[in-house]
């Protein structure tokens, strides 16, 4: 008779959803004054812990690299990852609409785009087949500038002679349409890339060299606004359906909760970034709308290129500019 009880209890437990420790793989250092991920994160993870919910951040890499990290999304052994895009190109290539060179002139008119193109639902509906889903976009910093170890770049032009690290052939295309060169190096090896020369700069949100103790090399950052750096939140969809009807939803509001905690911090560190920048030596140059007017209109050609499918292509420059 005990047995028989204690066989229902059992039962009667594993019907009922439970919260369990809420696994959060952080990107990067817990940085709330440079890092707009950590900024999401630790909004998201504040408001669930107000609501009961418990909480664990996981240092960068601890849990693994992107793929692991993936890995451990699908099969519910992680709940949440502040994770590159290309996690989800693997599944849904669309996705690489967010980083074509000035698809968006801001968050505001990225977040408009997304909600009007239903973009969640869409890649969703891929991802789901490997148990993961998108939750958000979320900016680590402001709009990606060029960062240089020598000469200082206001035009393409200025760029003819200089070799870039590209994170993927898509860059190593927007280089080529400035008249430059890419070449594809791994973050790791990025800082012995810029102090050997093998390349002259990268492209990324002005905070980066600063967070990544890169000043003593890299000396200029020309304000060209090209891509939003961001990152994709990616939940277990395993554990999200797996939550409570009340759980559920204290997460959908967290999520709200930390969207608005990162851009508001974007909207700030616009100007902050390029102030920290300054402060350890490095020349900061303030492209003019005109000047950058000519880096938008040399990235057409990217647009143009075999990246894409031309009817993704055609979906995102229409969305772009319907919500501009």
């Amino acid at each position: 008779m005990k047995l028989k009880s204690l066989t229902l209890a059992a039962l009667l437990a594993m019907a009922v959803p439970a919260v369990a420790e809420v696994k959060i793989a952080l990107d990067g250092k817990p940085d709330l004054e440079q890092s707009g991920s950590y900024n999401w994160s630790y909004a998201f993870a504040n408001a669930l812990t107000e609501a009961g919910m418990e909480v664990r951040e996981m240092p960068r890499d601890s849990v693994g690299n992107e793929a692991e990290k993936f890995d451990q999304i699908s099969t519910g052994l992680l709940e949440v990852s502040l994770s590159d895009v290309r996690a989800i190109a693997q599944i849904d290539p669309f996705v690489y609409g967010v980083r074509l060179p000035y698809i968006f002139d801001d968050a505001a008119h990225m977040d408009r785009a997304l909600a009007a193109g239903k973009v969640f639902d869409r890649l969703n509906a891929k991802l789901a087949a490997q148990d993961a889903m998108v939750a958000a976009f979320v900016p680590i910093g402001p709009s990606s500038g060029i960062i240089t170890t020598t000469k200082a770049v206001r035009a393409p032009a200025d760029m003819a002679d200089l070799r870039m690290r590209a994170l993927d052939d898509a860059q190593i295309a927007m280089y080529q349409a400035w008249g430059s060169t890419g070449t594809i190096v791994p973050w790791g090896e990025v800082p012995a890339g810029l102090q050997t020369g093998v390349i002259d700069g990268y492209l990324n949100s002005p905070f980066v060299p600063v967070i990544f103790g890169q000043t003593d090399f890299v000396r200029n950052f020309s304000d060209a606004g090209v891509i939003i750096p961001m990152r994709a939140i990616l939940f277990s969809k395993l554990w999200y359906d797996g939550l409570s009807d009340d759980d559920r939803a204290t997460v959908d509001a967290a999520v709200v909760t930390a969207d608005a905690a990162n851009r508001a911090w974007l909207a700030q560190a616009s100007e902050s970034g390029l102030a920290a920048l300054e402060e350890k030596g490095v020349t900061v140059q303030r492209l003019t709308a005109e000047e950058r007017a000519v880096f938008r209109e040399a990235s057409k050609a990217v647009y143009d290129s075999d990246l894409m499918p031309s009817e993704d292509v055609k979906i995102w420059t229409e969305l772009s500019d319907s919500n501009r």
